[in-house]
C-alpha cells in the first residue's frame, strides 16, 4: 500500500498515495486534508507525509508497524 502524502492542489490541498498521479481527494484546508490523510494512513498501515506549500516535506507520521519499538 503506498504511503499517503498531504500535497499543495492550487489553492486547495490533495490527498495523494505515493506514485499516484490523481489525487485520492481534495479538500478546502490543509487541516482537513491532514485529518482525512492520517485516517487513510492508520487504516492501511502506512506512512503520512505533510508538505509544505512550497512542497517539501515538512513532517512525516509512521502508522506502520515500526521495526524498532521503543522499549519503557
Amino acid at each position: 500500500m503506498p504511503n499517503q502524502h498531504v500535497v499543495p492542489h492550487g489553492d486547495k490541498w490533495a490527498i495523494k498515495g505515493a506514485g499516484n498521479d490523481k489525487a485520492t481527494r481534495v479538500t478546502d484546508t490543509k487541516r482537513e486534508a491532514k485529518d482525512i490523510a492520517r485516517q487513510i494512513s492508520r487504516n492501511q498501515g502506512t506512512e503520512l507525509f505533510i508538505h509544505g506549500k512550497d512542497g517539501r516535506i515538512q513532517s512525516r507520521d509512521s502508522h506502520g508497524n515500526d521495526p524498532y519499538p521503543p522499549k519503557g
